[in-house]
């Protein structure tokens, strides 16, 4: 694989694919030694799984050099100001390890019901990301008290709060590949974390992305480009295909050849994924985010090891 290229591992947080929630400490931590460059969480409330924040913050003192990311966080599922403290929280807890990709949510059952479920409007969900960022950002740099007056957001008189470890905060990466998230990452946010199918459609989303930044006086090239990828190694394409099939029924609910239409997937020999993996590096991918298509905590330290391999060559 391309030297320039940091490859992470999504850990698993849903309890199904763990029996002991401190597996995924050590996970993380055979990770970090296998010479994974970044660990990441994701979030979600509609199924049961160790809530992302909490386990950065566990992992913070027990790793040294490694990312510890979100893939991604739904900021409107936490109150701004308490979310700003978590999240400076863990920068502190890392010495500045971290890095935070936020998305406003999925139409559909991944989307909007959490919205309900948080007593939030469905609409507007991409102002109050962005309202909600820059609050933090301003949070995060205050010498004193700041009032904020947004669209949305509209708070007076906040105290100083805990400052980050990095001078600024930590860098906040958007997922999202709409032509709305290729401009909004490129005017206001520090990296891009897509899984686009094609990689023809991240070649051109990356290209949207820094056409953005740079009508925006931004410099396009200090906007980290990152992919979230799906993936395990097996002996074949055909025993790769009903692995991934698998995942997809059991984390979506949903057939493999309806997931494969909106998300990067890949499964089968070293070779065969490496080049799938290798397209995307020639789009222009810089940082790889890989979920392991495993069913289980066994499955997980297995097809860790052996992507690491495949990696590594």
């Amino acid at each position: 694989m391309n030297t320039e290229v940091k490859a992470g591992v999504i850990l698993p947080t849903g309890s199904n694919q763990w029996t002991d929630a401190r597996e995924l400490i050590e996970l993380g931590r055979r990770a970090e030694e296998l010479g994974y460059r970044s660990l990441f969480v994701n979030d979600s409330l509609l199924n049961p799984r160790i809530e992302p924040l909490t386990l950065l913050a566990a992992l913070a003192p027990v790793t040294e050099r490694v990312t510890l990311g979100t893939a991604a966080l739904m900021p409107f599922l936490r109150r701004p100001i308490q979310a700003a403290q978590q999240l400076a929280s863990i920068d502190q807890l890392s010495r500045g390890r971290l890095a935070v990709t936020v998305g406003a949510g999925f139409p559909g059952q991944f989307g909007r019901p959490l919205y309900d479920m948080s007593e939030l409007p469905w609409e507007r969900r991409f102002k109050r990301l962005d309202e909600t960022v820059e609050l933090w950002r301003r949070l995060w740099t205050a010498e004193g008290p700041i009032s904020f007056h947004g669209e949305i957001i509209d708070v007076e008189d906040v105290p100083v709060q805990t400052a980050p470890f990095r001078s600024g905060g930590p860098p906040i990466w958007l997922g999202g590949a709409t032509p709305a998230a290729l401009a909004r990452t490129g005017r206001m946010y520090d990296g891009w974390l897509p899984y686009p199918p094609d990689a023809d459609d991240y070649r051109t989303g990356l290209a949207g992305v820094r056409s953005a930044a740079a009508q925006a006086g931004r410099d396009p090239d200090a906007i980290t480009p990152a992919l979230f990828v799906s993936v395990a190694i097996t002996g074949d394409v055909a025993s790769g295909e009903a692995m991934l099939a698998d995942y997809a029924q059991a984390n979506y609910g949903v057939p493999l050849e309806q997931l494969r239409t909106i998300q990067c997937l890949v499964a089968g020999p070293s070779e065969h994924v490496r080049a799938y993996l290798e397209s995307y590096v020639e789009a222009g991918a810089r940082q790889l985010a890989v979920r392991i298509a495993a069913p289980d905590i066994k499955g997980q330290n297995e097809q860790l090891e052996l992507i690491a391999d495949m990696l590594s060559t």
